[in-house]
């Protein structure tokens, strides 16, 4: 069983399998060890950012953002996106896997399945909810322990406001409106939990389980509609291993679909343009491409304080249009954040504290394409971000929320001043929000389930039209979900794990 990628679906699949010592699982991961700093201590985790543990992707230029172009980082090494996240554990909405359910057509991916998947895997160390949080699994999640602050004046600062506020975000906050709770995190004792460290780390010393590092999966070997095994490129050396059972591919959003168009998978016309004999004619491969974008607002601290945990400690769901679910979400950061052209204009203080105020459901849909007929040219992300005006509307609506919360009075005593964007509105703001959208790093559904002509693979992951090939990451999300991704990416990965034992009695 070959799984590539040890990110936050692959690890999970990896482990799953290896659980069973007469199954041989060989996972592959393009990154190296997860032992740096920036790794294992949860507060420095932005020194992942742009470092050899990040991909360090950068979208096209987009006229929608005033001609920028987005920074993506995504996670190479060992946990993948789970190593250098900022580990919030955010579930998704009951109606984000009810819409999986019914993309599919299998209630396997519906809310009230999804919640036993959780419950399973949870070790959960906050207040007793048994009816949503589960304990004892290979997952530990916590609360932020002794937040800032900042962090609980931010629920309150939301409840003042007329928000439900809840012990944790992930029950029957994620059932409704939304609301605000302090967040739920993937660290204990300061140490990152990766979800490779949760799920293969127990079982390295299995003589049934190789991790290969520094080793890139370019294509699957198609031989008839039948994956046999992968194309690896490795120090300077390309290599073929064969797969005896399947193939699952966990490389994430941008290298999953490019691995499947440059091992013939994908697009007719975008693979014949780079002379790719076409194996499976899938259009749907590398469109669809979605991403949580995401506004800061920022003010200066009154007193100086330090961040504490992961830096954001509480966490914000609305519904501020005519959506019947959240349409927004904002996480409360302990540190100014800015984008470039924002921190040019606006000035960075030495102390303060943001509002990061995120789509949940943006309507932009993006693509990604091949720029060269070498599996290890880059591929182009027209991420494509704000084409849609219904997000611009949007964003601009959580900025001015963003504003209501910061001065509805329990946040008040920590301001001494708003440093952006301040009272701007019409056009103006509009502007601000064109030059301070970043990415949440949330880059998913470029290979979407579902049943329509687009869709990648069915409700089992399966490649359509291809033997013996699943895909199990963000990549497969028919829309993005709700907050977060790392939480939903382990249920893909649990998912994927269930029906490849069930399909091969292992």
């Amino acid at each position: 069983m070959i799984v590539c990628g040890a990110g936050s679906s692959g690890s999970v699949v990896a482990g799953r399998l290896a659980e069973n010592p007469d199954v041989s699982v060989l996972l592959i991961e393009a990154g190296g060890e997860d032992t740096a700093p920036g790794v294992t201590d949860a507060s420095l985790w932005s020194t992942n950012l742009g470092s050899e543990r990040d991909w360090g992707f950068r979208a096209l230029p987009n006229a929608h953002l005033n001609g920028r172009s987005l920074p993506m980082s995504m996670g190479k090494v060992l946990g993948g996106g789970s190593a250098i996240n900022v580990m919030v554990w955010a579930r998704g909405h009951r109606s984000d896997w009810d819409f999986f359910a019914a993309a599919s057509g299998d209630p396997g991916w519906g809310y009230d399945s999804v919640l036993d998947i959780y419950r399973r895997v949870e070790d959960w160390h906050g207040a007793s909810d048994p009816q949503y949080r589960g304990t004892g699994g290979p997952v530990f999640v916590a609360p932020a322990q002794e937040p800032s602050p900042l962090a609980p004046a931010t629920v309150a600062a939301a409840g003042s406001l007329g928000l439900p506020v809840f012990d944790h975000p992930n029950g029957r906050m994620m059932e409704g409106d939304g609301g605000a709770a302090i967040s739920d995190l993937r660290a204990r004792n300061g140490k990152r939990q990766s979800v490779f460290g949760s799920y293969v780390y127990p079982y390295l010393e299995r003589p049934n389980l190789t991790v290969l590092t520094h080793a890139t999966v370019t294509r699957v070997i198609v031989e008839a509609n039948r994956v046999t095994g992968v194309e690896i490129y490795q120090q300077g050396t390309t290599i073929a291993v064969g797969a005896d059972v399947e193939v699952v591919l966990s490389l994430g959003t941008v290298h999953t679909p490019k691995v499947l168009m440059y091992s013939g998978i994908g697009d007719a016309a975008e693979l014949n343009r780079w002379g790719i004999p076409v194996r499976q004619h899938l259009p749907g491969v590398g469109r669809n491409f979605q991403d949580h974008v995401g506004i800061s607002c920022v003010w200066e601290n009154r007193v100086p304080l330090s961040p504490r945990n992961n830096s954001s400690e509480s966490t914000v769901y609305w519904r501020l249009s005519d959506s019947e679910n959240p349409d927004v979400f904002i996480c409360h950061v302990e540190v100014p954040l800015n984008s470039d052209e924002t921190a040019a204009r606006f000035g960075v203080p030495a102390s303060g504290w943001s509002l990061f105020g995120g789509l949940a459901h943006p309507k932009s849909r993006g693509r990604l394409r091949l720029t060269g007929s070498n599996p290890l040219d880059p591929i182009d992300i027209d991420a494509n971000t704000f084409s849609d005006p219904d997000d611009i509307k949007t964003a601009v609506r959580c900025v001015e929320f963003c504003r209501e919360i910061a001065y509805s009075g329990p946040l008040r005593p920590f301001i001494r001043r708003e440093v952006m964007p301040g009272d701007l509105t019409g056009r103006h703001l509009e502007e601000f929000v064109r030059n301070a959208a970043v990415t949440y790093w949330h880059q998913s559904a470029t290979a979407k389930m579902g049943l329509d002509s687009m869709s990648v693979v069915d409700g089992a992951l399966r490649v359509y039209g291809v033997q013996n090939l699943r895909i199990a990451d963000a990549s497969i999300m028919p829309a993005i979900t709700t907050g977060n991704t790392m939480a939903p990416c382990v249920v893909i990965g649990e998912r994927a794990a269930d029906m490849v034992i069930d399909a091969h009695g292992l």
